[in-house]
């Protein structure tokens, strides 16, 4: 694994780019209601990118196979989509769990979030996935700090989430991130067989964009004839959230919160 460890002022200059995300989702969370559109989230959150002299990270990222360039500026999943929604025209309803992934480059660093809103009234168990995922990603905040082992972060948000009756998806992981959205290493929210052969140290200068994606059913995924949007195979809810994170010498620094 080629890790590129960052600089302090090079953490600096992405916690300003983690702002921005942060920003956006926080407006995106007041925008989410029965009626709203995912297109009209897209829109604003360009704008608000745009406004902040930023880029959008997702607009344009390249598909595979016959899958054209991504043409959304988010990220935008109900309910059993998993992950890569495309914003359209549908609107949003009760009962939904929205689930909204944004990222942006500011100043040739690029920052990345994920959060799962619900709209209510939800039902019990669904209301519980969003909360254990948002759990997760708070356990590793917790636990991360220079000397750790990335092994054992994994399986303790592992063992937590499955604790709790719920699955981890294993098809998406997540990354390191820098001036590109994608780096080594590959940050797992599991125990891999090559997690294990190639654990990850955390060490001062690394940051990861971590994001647990947990099903209410089974881990099994699929992707859908659009080439993009991930669903649940048993067409339960998924919850998704994420942060980008910086291992520093006191610790770790959530690099897309709202300070």
């Amino acid at each position: 694994m080629a890790i590129q460890y960052k600089t302090p002022e090079q953490i600096e200059k992405m916690h300003q780019a983690g702002r921005i995300v942060r920003k956006v989702l926080n407006r995106l969370g007041e925008m989410i209601a029965p009626g709203v559109t995912t297109q009209e989230l897209d829109a604003e959150a360009e704008r608000m990118c745009l406004a902040a002299g930023a880029q959008c990270l997702f607009k344009g990222v390249p598909g595979r196979g016959r899958a054209g360039p991504f043409p959304g500026s988010i990220c935008a999943s109900l309910n059993e989509e998993v992950v890569h929604g495309i914003p359209s025209r549908r609107r949003i309803r009760e009962g939904d769990i929205v689930s909204i992934d944004f990222g942006v480059r500011y100043q040739g660093w690029c920052g990345d979030a994920a959060e799962t809103f619900a709209v209510e009234p939800v039902g019990e168990k669904v209301r519980h996935l969003v909360a254990v995922t948002r759990n997760a990603l708070e356990l590793v905040v917790r636990m991360c700090r220079p000397g750790e082992k990335w092994s054992t972060v994994a399986s303790t948000m592992q063992e937590y989430i499955e604790g709790e009756g719920f699955s981890v998806v294993r098809e998406f992981v997540g990354h390191g991130i820098g001036a590109s959205m994608h780096e080594d290493p590959k940050v797992p929210n599991f125990v891999s067989p090559e997690l294990v052969r190639r654990d990850i140290l955390l060490r001062e200068g690394l940051v990861l964009a971590v994001e647990p994606m947990v099903n209410l059913g089974r881990e099994a995924v699929r992707v859908t004839g659009d080439g993009w949007t991930v669903v649940t195979s048993d067409h339960l809810p998924s919850a998704h959230f994420e942060h980008t994170l910086a291992i520093t010498a006191g610790g770790v620094r959530v690099l897309t919160d709202a300070e």
